[in-house]
Order: C-alpha cells, then structure tokens, then sequence
C-alpha cells in the first residue's frame, strides 16, 4: 500500500465533470500523490480497478447509476485492503451511516479546502479515517443516542472493547497505543481479531457495528 511507496495512487469516481477535473489537477499538483484514474460512474471503475490498482478511491455519493455506497460496498469486498473515502455534499446522518457501514475509510464535504483535502488523502493512506468536523460530530451523535446495553457483544475481550471504545472516539492508533501503554504492534494485533468478529474490514466498518449494536 501506499505507505510503502513514495507516491499515493488516487482514482477518482465523480460524475460531473468540472468537478473531477479539479480534484485531478489537485492531486497532480502534489509532490507526493498521482491522479490514475478519473471515472464517471462506479459502473465505470469497476471495470478498470482489476488492472489499474490505486491505493485511494475519492468517491462521490450521489452517482448516475449505482450509488457511492453501493460502490464502497462491493469495491472493499473484492480489494478489503483499498481505501476510499468520500467526497460528498450530503452531512446528514442516515447518508453518513450508510456510507460508513458499507466500509468507507473517511468521509468530507465537498466544501472542504484543497489543502485540507490533500491531507485527508495522505491520512487515509497510512491508515487514518479522516472525516469532516461537522461529519464527526453527527458520528458522535450517533453512538450518543445508541449508548447502552449491548444486544450482542460479538465476544470482545476487554481489551477489544476498550480499544473499540478509542476508535469510535476518533482516536489514531499511534494514540490508543499511547493511552493503553502498548505497542502500536499491539494495537494492530487487536484491531485484526476486532474486525474478524465484526465481520468488518475498515476502522469506519468497526465503528458502525459498534453503534449499530450499542457495544460500548
């Protein structure tokens, strides 16, 4: 994946043109990222990820043809370890959920600044979950009103629980590490059995699951 590499590798699904242009010329102009791909429609990616392999996906929502997060849904099942993150006008918390529960690694207005949108970018290559402030708080919201007891506690162990806990407030892994006194190596040990028994494949799928099903 990116980390590993000098460049981050970006395709963009965006259906109005104007507006793909731009991100494209936005990503070129940065030292560290590479535009290889524009599409117009998920329909259109679909076709050429399988050779033209990127390591983010900045995905609109609201596409002709299949949505943004029917996208995200299929594109994680067959290439788990792609990032995409959302770039979208929607900020409302159905839309958000959705596009969280079918694995979105991020998700910003597209009212975001560019420099703001390039550093999301490198966020989520080295495995962040950037998201929009007013995006946060409605996630925050979210598991605010689903606080409570758990209907199912997928058999987390404390210390799963706990580190669930610091992924929905947000937290980076370098700072659950730091909070729990535990290698970052640790950390990612912990997070690999959290997914497997959520049956997710992203922090932001870990998350949804959390608040789906009042965890914490």
């Amino acid at each position: 994946m990116a980390e590993n590499r000098d460049m981050i590798l970006v395709s963009i699904v965006e259906d109005v043109g104007e507006v793909r242009d731009g991100l494209a010329t936005l990503i070129e102009g940065a030292d560290d990222c590479s535009c290889v791909g524009l599409y117009r429609s998920v329909e259109d990616i679909l076709e050429d990820i399988g050779t033209n392999r990127p390591d983010v996906v900045l995905m609109d929502i609201g596409l002709p043809g299949m949505s943004g997060v029917d996208g995200v849904r299929i594109l994680k099942s067959h290439y788990p370890e792609l990032r995409v993150l959302m770039l979208t006008v929607y900020d409302n918390n159905d839309r958000v959920f959705d596009a969280i529960c079918a694995g979105a690694d991020g998700y910003l207005l597209k009212t975001t600044p560019p420099a703001q949108l390039l550093v999301a970018l490198r966020d989520i290559a080295s495995g962040g979950a950037p998201m929009s402030p007013t995006i946060s708080r409605r996630v925050l919201e979210m598991f605010q009103r689903s606080h409570g007891k758990s209907s199912d506690d997928f058999d987390l162990s404390s210390r799963e629980r706990e580190i669930l806990h610091h992924l929905v407030e947000g937290n980076s892994y370098k700072l659950i590490a730091g909070k729990l006194s535990i290698s970052s190596h640790t950390v990612n040990f912990h997070l690999k059995n959290i997914y497997k028994k959520l049956h997710v494949n992203s922090k932001t799928g870990a998350v949804a699951v959390a608040l789906r099903n009042k965890i914490l």
